[in-house]
């Protein structure tokens, strides 16, 4: 993540859109975080891990936009406050420790959109909701980084909540070498049961990254299982 970060500040992106698998759950409809500011805190841990992050509101919406056009269902969501500009979503762990490495900590951090994801929604949903936020950005004029937050399989250990189960590794091996062949069109050959039986978080946003980045080249930086869920982290530019 240290390696990513240092990636991500040499890219020197505007905004950040992260798509999280941790934050609202809408039924049939991807969300989208209208509310003015982001906020965040990891429980019990010292030093206090936690974030304050604006949103990017226009782009927000310009997001909201593109789904619609696109034949995506879509929400826009807030918290708290009826008016969204003064709003306090919460951020998510899956938002927080991404911009925890990537920007969040300095003194102006970049404005986030916050994305999640519709696990009813089929792969194409998903694909094509990755390619409108790519459409989004552009039409934004500005410098737009996208993170695919997740982990990956839930189930390499038996006393993990999830259990053992040997999919976990088999996914986990298997979206390795998807980002190490830069074949991410990949992904929809993978089927939900077999997601479900790894306990994976990650396919409905990598469906997301391919769609945004469609052609660009990527690196995988890392992975690794040290307890009973994998994690991966990877780079992607335009080639």
């Amino acid at each position: 993540m240290e390696e990513l970060g240092r990636r991500f500040l040499a890219a020197k992106p505007e905004v950040v859109v992260v798509a999280t698998p941790h934050n609202v759950h809408i039924a049939n409809a991807l969300g989208v975080i209208v509310a003015g500011r982001l906020k965040g805190k990891l429980n019990g841990v010292t030093p206090p891990v936690e974030l304050d992050a604006p949103s990017e509101t226009e782009l927000a919406w310009r997001v909201l936009e593109s789904f619609a056009a696109a034949g995506v269902p879509s929400a826009a969501v807030s918290f708290g406050s009826n008016d969204p500009s003064t709003a306090v979503a919460p951020m998510d762990w899956g938002v927080l420790i991404p911009l925890w490495f990537m920007g969040g900590r300095s003194q102006t951090p970049a404005p986030v959109v916050v994305v999640t994801p519709a696990r009813e929604l089929a792969a194409s949903d998903h694909i094509t909701a990755g390619a409108a936020i790519a459409g989004a950005a552009a039409a934004s004029g500005r410098r737009v980084a996208f993170i695919a937050s997740a982990d990956h399989g839930h189930a390499h250990r038996q006393d993990g909540p999830y259990g053992f189960h040997p999919a976990a590794a088999e996914y986990d091996a298997l979206v390795c070498d998807i980002v190490r062949s830069n074949r991410l069109e990949r992904l929809v050959e993978i089927k939900r049961e077999f997601v479900e039986l790894a306990k994976a978080d990650s396919w409905w946003q990598m469906l997301m990254l391919h769609g945004a980045t469609g052609g660009w080249r990527g690196t995988l930086i890392s992975y690794e299982a040290p307890t009973y869920f994998g994690m991966l982290t990877a780079a992607y530019v335009p080639s």
